[in-house]
């Protein structure tokens, strides 16, 4: 017979129906857990609320996992949830039929608070957010072997992370790359050598929208990456590719995702505020830029800083546009609002003295479901313009 799991009771009522309860309205148990463990919860007039992870150490003391007294978050727990979103992913979106580098969890969007695995052919890449999914690691790890039988690991937890949950956890090294493909278009997957996962999956829907506007177009893919976007516009017949990217070792790949695929799109090591400054000032245009910037911040009182920084850069970025031209934008920084974002746009572009047509706004592809009362899961913002003189 199992052990009677650890409780945990909340100071206030409880109503809400988000899974984060924060340390300020948790009692402090006597025997006090050790990070990431299963607990239950009951409220103030003790009746039980749910089920999910402890964490006294962290700022969100709880994660809820389950609301049936009856289900025990056990092994079998992670293996139905996992096997249920593997199942979202094949059965229902039928992204084997795309390629085979898609998200297979992302957080609390399906159910796991604080794990993220994505999935890069035979690699799959797992991200410990949370002491809960960290200390569970093993069963998780038994759970994806069912999903995807001889799959090899790469695994991480941010250094930020593992303070803020009160764990350590060294990443997998030397992790070999994996060779993927998307929408008939290959990459090197480098989890070791670029990106913490390897590669923008959460970006495929956009590439693919993107690129098929590029035909014949010059092209500029600021804050390249390992070559995504650019690669994508010089496969569907870019004139010209010029991808800029200050991180000499990600352009290494980015040659080799090129090369992958026979086209020859100009890499260059650079900052790009100063780049574009010098782009400006000879005249430069062309008639697609994309801006795909890494995240900002993650803290809530540098938000102010981090969009001046969109400003900047947007603002130098819409100076290269030819009249007519389109202009891809993105954010990562989940803390900054999709309305913060569009209206930073609304300011680049008066301060650049374009006028810009907002032809679609999105978000990362849908094997990144988020649930409508977490939104903080939604962090992609995606916004396609045109320039229109």
């Amino acid at each position: 017979m199992n052990e009677p799991l650890p409780v945990v009771r909340l100071k206030n009522a409880w109503k809400s129906t988000h899974p984060w309860i924060f340390q300020r309205l948790v009692e402090k148990p006597a025997q006090r857990p050790k990070p990431g463990s299963v607990v239950d919860v009951v409220g103030v007039d003790d009746v039980w609320i749910g089920r999910g992870f402890y964490n006294g150490h962290s700022r969100i003391a709880l994660r809820m996992l389950e609301g049936d007294p009856d289900v025990a978050v056990d092994e079998a727990w992670f293996s139905r949830r996992i096997a249920d979103a593997v199942a979202l992913r094949r059965e229902l979106l039928k992204l084997d039929e795309v390629g085979n580098a898609w998200r297979v969890l992302h957080s609390e969007g399906d159910g796991i608070s604080g794990l993220v695995v994505d999935r890069y052919d035979d690699l799959l890449v797992v991200g410990f957010f949370s002491a809960g999914a960290w200390r569970y690691r093993e069963w998780i790890f038994n759970a994806l072997r069912e999903q995807f039988p001889g799959c090899r690991f790469h695994s991480f937890a941010d250094e930020h992370v593992q303070k803020q949950e009160s764990f350590d956890y060294k990443d997998t090294m030397g992790t070999q790359p994996a060779l993927i493909h998307e929408h008939g278009i290959a990459f090197n997957a480098d989890p070791a050598g670029a990106h913490k996962t390897g590669f923008f999956a959460d970006q495929r829907e956009n590439r693919q929208w993107l690129s098929q506007l590029c035909a014949g177009q010059r092209v500029l893919d600021l804050c390249c990456n390992t070559g995504g976007f650019g690669v994508y516009a010089a496969v569907r017949g870019a004139s010209e590719v010029v991808g800029i990217d200050i991180d000499a070792d990600v352009l290494e790949i980015a040659r080799a995702n090129a090369k992958l695929n026979h086209v020859k799109p100009k890499f260059i090591q650079a900052d790009i505020f100063p780049w574009l400054r010098d782009a400006g000032l000879n005249g430069e245009q062309f008639d697609v830029v994309i801006l795909d910037p890494a995240k900002m911040t993650r803290d809530r009182e540098q938000v102010i800083p981090a969009l001046k920084k969109y400003l900047d850069m947007n603002k130098l970025a819409l100076g290269v546009v030819k009249p007519g031209g389109l202009f891809a934008t993105f954010s990562c920084t989940g803390l900054v609002s999709e309305e913060q974002f569009t209206d930073m746009l609304r300011r680049a572009a008066f301060y650049a003295g374009r006028t810009v047509q907002v032809l679609k706004v999105a978000g990362a592809g849908p094997d990144h479901p988020w649930l409508a009362q977490v939104p903080e899961s939604r962090y992609l913002k995606a916004v396609f313009c045109r320039v229109v003189d």
